[in-house]
């Protein structure tokens, strides 16, 4: 990897290697944009593990800029001490600070701002809905002057670079694009009127930091709707821009109707964006940051090494591993914990407020689950292999805990295996060699092909029992669930590639609509059969977006409010909400209703008096992230 560690100089900055941690939002600011030690501490972790630059998540140069009552704020000049000890800190621990200036424009909400959001044209944003205020020119360069006084702050804050966001959907991407511009003046019309905001707001901020600050400019090169930029229009775009004073682009993608290109799920291919970044690169002759799916340092290293791109941005990556860099230039590629573009940190920030990965259960608690030494060495035994047991096995044995793991199975990893199957979930292999290399490296005593048995226990004396014994799949009480056509989820992900088969999938939950996917793509004629309303209600929204176009384009028929009734020889029986039955051919049913947990172990133990816990699935079915975490915590307090 020598291309990714050769410096590199934006305008008289000089960074160690080629890797940037692009703004990404924290969700760890205070409701009134205060800064705390955690903020200052996640920062510090990401530059600590080597980027060469991190990029500060978009901070609001206006108060009806704010998109979430958790952003970060640079428009008062009390925000500015919080910014300090973010810029000092990511420079005592060897990475170039810099900062992102942003403005929401319509993408915020009344609820948020307590105002109509401000827009370049009467066009509401097409998730948030509601009436917007269009900008008046008087209201445009009071704005202009706001981004202007941001970077003087930031400056003052310590910062070393300003980049100005003007993709996603948010203001500036707005004035840009024929999707949400359709003004009549001189800020609207043709490339150079839709870029004039755009280029007032370079020209002030370079006004305002001097010749020798660098400035990047962040755009959304392809919006992916009607009217959206395309590669094409965004390099005759750039052009103004860029000779308006800018160093450096990042180029990104997506906007509000297209969020699924902002932060990309596993679905799309790695690096999805960099042949865009390529061909403006060659076109402008500008220096590129790339971004978009980009979670290995090898690949990395091949688009600075292709001349692709001049930066790498990994941002879910170095929440997934902060010490990706380091690891990387050690030659350490083994240790590093991959992002999988499961999107659990964009799910979490929507559904709970708070940033969360399902692959770094410390993400955003990293003081609080320090690994410190046990007081006292204990026998401890986990029984179950799957992610939850896996963690806990190795983080105990971490703290030096004598431990025993024993999988019933020939190999390691539980359902993750089975849930790797499908192509676009490849990646969860990256998570089983991860916990695999910690289990190896910390000298946990791995029994494979091992079923356990109350006899096994008392065999090995343990003082700590840990159950991840996983779940079982459901079977609905239905006449005929015996027939031979009948398989369980579990049956269709594991083995040989399914045959195509006329097959209906009853349930249209996250593993129906995968298994239903997985039997589409190898050529089967699939129908979903679901109780409720909709279908896939609990996928991270960018995967369920995805995988329903995938759905569709395969052909796939969905029958929600749906119940099944009965399975017969060649098919089964399905009722409607109205009690009305209608005969689906099928060659196979999939059955994938949901799992209950495994207890029958737990209930042996019961008796028995020892030290036992649960965690994961057979505590109660739910998903890999919590069976992480609670591996986490258990192995950091036994």
């Amino acid at each position: 990897m020598h291309s990714l560690f050769t410096p590199f100089r934006i305008r008289g900055v000089e960074l160690e290697n080629r890797i940037v941690m692009p703004a990404l939002a924290s969700f760890l600011i205070e409701n009134d944009g205060s800064i705390t030690e955690k903020t200052v501490e996640h920062y510090r972790l990401r530059a600590a593990g080597g980027p060469a630059m991190v990029i500060m998540e978009a901070c609001a140069v206006s108060p009806e800029g704010v998109v979430s009552p958790h952003q970060a704020r640079i428009y008062e000049d009390r925000f500015l001490e919080g910014l300090s000890k973010i810029a000092n800190v990511m420079k005592s621990e060897g990475a170039v600070p810099a900062l992102q200036v942003h403005h929401g424009g319509r993408q915020t909400s009344v609820k948020v701002i307590k105002r109509k959001p401000l827009a370049p044209s009467p066009l509401p944003c097409p998730v948030i809905h509601g009436d917007v205020e269009p900008l008046t020119r008087e209201g445009i360069k009071e704005l202009v002057k706001k981004f202007g006084d941001a970077a003087e702050r930031a400056v003052t804050a310590g910062f070393e670079l300003i980049e100005i966001h003007g993709a996603h959907g948010y203001l500036i991407n707005q004035f840009l694009s024929r999707f949400s511009n359709i003004r009549d003046d001189e800020y609207g019309g043709d490339i150079l009127g839709r870029t004039r905001f755009a280029r007032e707001v370079v020209e002030e901020i370079r006004r305002r930091v001097g010749d020798h600050f660098p400035i990047s400019f962040k755009i959304s090169a392809q919006e992916f709707c009607p009217d959206g930029l395309t590669v094409q229009e965004s390099i005759q775009t750039l052009k103004p821009i860029v000779e308006s004073g800018v160093d450096i682009v990042q180029v990104s993608a997506g906007n509000d109707a297209t969020p699924e290109w902002i932060a990309q799920p596993m679905f799309m291919k790695q690096a999805c964006l960099a042949d865009s970044a390529e061909k403006i690169r060659k076109a402008l002759r500008v220096p590129i940051m790339a971004v978009g799916r980009i979670n290995d340092p090898v690949l990395a290293d091949d688009i600075i090494t292709k001349g692709k791109a001049d930066l790498v941005c990994i941002g879910r990556g170095l929440l997934a591993d902060p010490e990706m860099p380091k690891k990387a230039k050690e030659g350490r590629l083994e240790d590093i914990r991959t992002c999988i573009a499961c999107n659990t940190c964009m799910e979490s920030i929507f559904r709970r407020g708070k940033i969360e990965c399902l692959v770094n259960p410390t993400l955003g608690r990293e003081k609080e689950m320090a690994i410190v030494p046990a007081d006292q060495t204990r026998k401890v035994m986990v029984i179950g292999g799957g992610p939850g047991g896996l963690n806990v096995a190795w983080v105990a044995a971490r703290r030096g805990h004598d431990v025993h793991l024993f999988e019933k199975a020939s190999v390691l990893g539980g359902q993750l295996i089975m849930g790797s199957v499908t192509d676009y979930k490849k990646e969860l292999l990256n998570l089983i060699r991860f916990q695999k290399r910690q289990i190896e490296k910390f000298g946990v005593h791995c029994h494979l092909n091992h079923e356990v048995t109350v006899n096994t226990i008392e065999q090995q004396k343990p003082d700590v029992i840990i159950l991840a014994t996983g779940s079982l799949p459901v079977l609905p009480l239905v006449e005929g669930i015996d027939k031979p056509i009948v398989t369980s989820y579990v049956g269709m992900l594991e083995g040989d590639p399914p045959s195509p088969k006329k097959t209906v999938v009853i349930g249209g939950g996250a593993t129906g609509c995968e298994v239903a996917h997985h039997l589409a793509e190898s050529g089967s004629d699939v129908t979903i059969i679901e109780l409720l309303p909709k279908i896939g209600k609990a996928l991270e929204s960018m995967t369920r977006k995805i995988l329903l176009r995938k759905l569709r384009t395969r052909k796939t028929r969905i029958m929600t409010e749906t119940k099944l009734e009965r399975v017969e020889d060649k098919g089964v029986v399905v009722s409607d909400k109205e009690g009305h039955e209608t005969f689906l051919e099928a060659e196979r049913v999939v059955i994938a209703i949901g799992s209950r947990p495994d207890n029958a172990l737990y209930e042996q133990l019961q008796p028995l008096g020892y030290e036992v816990h649960r965690i994961g699935d057979c505590l109660e079915p739910r998903s890999a992230k919590v069976a992480i975490y609670e591996g986490a915590i258990l192995g950091r307090t036994i």
